[in-house]
């Protein structure tokens, strides 16, 4: 006889025993099979992978996410980007310097070359005048001594004051006369005479001109050629 305790043993040990088919592929659509949601495994669902457990907590361990942050970017601190604002507004400024200071110092070399042009400008016309009027020099002695001799007359003479006119616009003046002391900065002695009977003179004094000297302003174009007394 079967003893009904061993019977009963054995049905609550099959009761008891629980299969799980882990398989990944039904063996009979041959479709892969979808793993159960980690809850059905923690209720104890039949049927689910043993390793999803330990996904699920996996997943709880992981770190949260700040709200309004991106995975994988970069965010600058609000300082950091108020510091790097600062030095581009720091190297404008000395760029800006740096301009204004290489302006400023064009500036000035274009003023000292304008003015250096100018005078040279004005030196090279003034030495122009004098070089023409020094050539004229001879024709204005000409000229003094046909009017001495009065030889100077009719067109000759219209054309002598015209050339004595236009000599004495560009600032050409004639100079040297009886009786002034004789300078040998404006005058050339050519000769010696003794004083006219009845004149006193003061140290060396111009007695005859005779050829006036020209000047234009304070330049001396030609000295004034004199006899000279008292020496």
């Amino acid at each position: 006889m079967t003893d009904p305790e061993s019977v009963n043993g054995g049905a609550e040990e099959q009761e008891g025993l629980h299969i799980s088919d882990k398989r990944r592929f039904d063996p009979e659509t041959y479709e892969r099979r979808v793993p159960a949601p980690a809850a059905e495994e923690a209720a104890g669902t039949p049927g689910q992978p043993a390793d999803e457990p330990a996904a699920a907590e996996e997943a709880d361990t992981a770190p949260e996410e700040e709200e309004g942050e991106v995975p994988g970017e970069f965010v600058v601190p609000d300082d950091a980007s108020a510091l790097v604002a600062d030095e581009r507004v720091v190297e404008l400024e000395s760029q800006v310097r740096e301009r204004t200071e290489d302006l400023q110092r064009l500036q000035a070399e274009y003023v000292n070359y304008k003015r250096r042009v100018d005078r040279d400008r004005d030196v090279a016309r003034q030495s122009g005048i004098e070089s023409v009027l020094a050539d004229l020099l001879a024709v204005l002695d000409d000229l003094r001594a046909a009017r001495a001799h009065e030889d100077l007359t009719g067109g000759f003479k219209a054309v002598a004051e015209e050339i004595e006119k236009v000599a004495t616009k560009h600032g050409l003046e004639a100079y040297g006369t009886t009786g002034e002391a004789f300078d040998p900065q404006v005058h050339e002695a050519l000769m010696h005479q003794p004083a006219p009977e009845g004149t006193e003179v003061d140290g060396p004094t111009v007695v005859a001109v005779l050829q006036p000297g020209y000047r234009i302003g304070e330049r001396i174009l030609r000295p004034a050629r004199v006899a000279v007394t008292g020496a």
